[in-house]
């Protein structure tokens, strides 16, 4: 049973509104990735509801508990809307950060794909510098989708590609910049200091005038692990929201909440598979009703 089963089942054989309901769902919640305090924060507001609305009966709670969760995701809306990346004065660039193993390669692959179907000009900027596998796979993901990609040597400075996919797309080759970037360097300091150089040369080769966004993939079967990452990158690069991969291989789900409670990042994408075309915008009243199962 996956976890929104668990959810389902909870609310539909429990019987009655009482605290030992309250503390098992509080329990269950945690279970899910959701975290100790974002948990108890929900229960408590539930609970709160339920007296002053006088509901006694967990099926009739339900509503109310989709409705929490859905408002929780809304305190973490994302500033710039970017399914259709609103008009700015070109090229926008969107940098994705994360660790090793999270996909951010096909992700950026399936971003190109996305917003190329929908009448940009994107170009692939290959970061990752550290893993010649990382480069030599964008360049495929890059024959495939006949989409240009700039790549240096391995080893080679990851913010001087950007800077130069930039200046290309400055140029007139494209009007989008996705730029995959490296997740593991010897140490913890080493690669927060080299994402802000990063951020520091996109955002003075761009000026203001242009939209710059930072997006930080995630692995959502992961769990609570992601969170400590996120806080990671967001003090490396401020961060305008987060892309989930793996959805569909028994992610719980919960860490969508605690990035949205605890830091105030944005869900804005779910990856469901290898394709290109798998992977759609964050939905949240319907995430939040598939989650309350």
């Amino acid at each position: 049973m996956n976890f929104a089963g668990k959810i389902k089942e909870f609310f539909g054989r429990r019987h009655s509104v009482s605290d030992d309901f309250f503390d098992a769902l509080g329990d269950l919640l945690i279970e899910g990735d959701f975290g100790a305090a974002p948990a108890m924060m929900l229960v408590e507001n539930l609970e709160s509801l339920a007296r002053k609305e006088r509901i006694t009966e967990p099926a009739l709670l339900k509503q109310r508990f989709e409705e929490l969760l859905t408002e929780g995701l809304l305190d973490a809306s994302p500033d710039k809307q970017l399914e259709a990346l609103p008009e700015a004065k070109p090229p926008a660039v969107i940098l994705l950060l994360g660790v090793n193993g999270v996909g951010k390669t096909p992700t950026a692959a399936k971003l190109a794909c996305r917003y190329k179907s929908r009448g940009k000009r994107p170009i692939l900027a290959a970061a990752d510098t550290f893993r010649a596998g990382a480069i030599n796979q964008l360049k495929i993901h890059g024959e495939k989708l006949n989409v240009r990609v700039v790549a240096h040597q391995q080893g080679g400075d990851p913010a001087a590609v950007v800077y130069d996919a930039v200046e290309a797309a400055l140029s007139g080759g494209g009007d989008l910049v996705i730029a995959d970037t490296a997740g593991r360097m010897h140490t913890k300091s080493a690669l927060v200091e080299e994402l802000k150089k990063t951020d520091r040369v996109v955002e003075n080769k761009l000026g203001r005038a242009s939209l710059y966004i930072k997006w930080l993939v995630l692995d959502a079967t992961t769990g609570r692990n992601a969170l400590s990452q996120a806080e990671v990158f967001h003090q490396a690069a401020a961060l305008d929201g987060a892309i989930l991969t793996k959805y569909d291989s028994g992610a719980k789900g919960g860490i969508v909440f605690s990035l949205a409670s605890e830091l105030k990042i944005p869900t804005v994408f779910l990856c469901n598979g290898e394709g290109y075309d798998h992977i759609m915008p964050f939905e949240k009243s319907a995430f939040a009703k598939d989650f309350a199962g």
